[in-house]
């Protein structure tokens, strides 16, 4: 069985956001790689204070080339478990052949994926109304996170995971999804039969990406063959993956990996 896994953040987010993760993981005997996303590899106050100018021109296409060398770096095919953006990322590696497994945690959808709602349209309409944001760095506000993350959170709460983990993102892959429907850069092939398998998880009050949006990325699996099954978490945001009750996600999501291809 894989004993590697490589955790892939999301947007306005850096490996950090995987440290309760990887510590859980590393206890069970696995070896945890968190690479960041290009042009991120520094001090999250770096990160904050000065974001490296490359990053306003970074789209989805060399986030996931960027960990696809990555992964045909390894000795042999990893777990792979993405959030968000870096849940397409992980959709999009398997259907390239890469992974042994595959875990999508509030996945970004991938082109031709639907269920969008008037809460997720509200999470990211900041980003889509700033001028020339499709070649900028952008800031996410402490409102922002916080209606769009960290709602069920006490206030002191989102405060301080806005303050501990957030960093500038680069606008473009947000646009890149929005209008998928005119490019390639996020298809993936739903009936590619030889993928590893694949969970998809989904958070029940996720307001940025809602439930029902996770439930049709799965729903365009069926029929393809390859093993693909749904999970949605009661009461999760999407900071599911820090949020009180995270260890429920982490464990229910390597358990389910090791049904699929076993324990070491």
């Amino acid at each position: 069985m894989a004993r590697q896994i490589v955790l892939i953040h999301g947007a306005w987010m850096t490996p950090l956001c995987w440290d309760s993760f990887q510590e859980f993981y590393e206890q069970r005997g696995y070896s945890v790689l968190a690479p960041p996303w290009p042009y991120d590899d520094r001090p999250i106050d770096e990160l904050r204070r000065s974001p490296d100018p490359r990053l306003a021109r970074l789209g989805i296409a060399q986030i996931v080339d960027h960990y696809d060398a990555i992964v045909r770096a390894l000795p042999e095919p990893p777990i792979l478990i993405g959030h968000s953006f870096g849940a397409l990322t992980v959709q999009i590696l398997l259907d390239r052949g890469l992974g042994a497994c595959g875990v999508a945690i509030d996945s970004a959808p991938p082109k031709g994926v639907g269920g969008a709602n008037f809460e997720a349209a509200r999470a990211l309409l900041p980003v889509l109304i700033t001028p020339f944001g499709w070649r900028r760095t952008l800031r996410m506000s402490f409102k922002h996170f916080a209606y769009g993350w960290v709602h069920p959170l006490p206030p002191d709460e989102q405060r301080k995971a806005w303050e501990t983990y957030v960093v500038p993102s680069p606008g473009r892959p947000f646009f890149q999804n929005v209008l998928s429907f005119a490019t390639g850069i996020t298809k993936v092939n739903f009936a590619n039969s030889e993928r590893a398998p694949l969970l998809l998880t989904a958070g029940s009050v996720d307001r940025s990406i809602p439930p029902g949006m996770n439930r049709n990325n799965f729903e365009k699996y069926q029929g393809s063959g390859a093993v693909t099954e749904f999970r949605e978490f009661p009461g999760r945001s999407h900071w599911v993956i820090k949020q009180p009750g995270w260890e429920e996600v982490a464990g229910y999501a390597i358990e389910w990996v090791e049904r699929q291809i076993g324990k070491a």
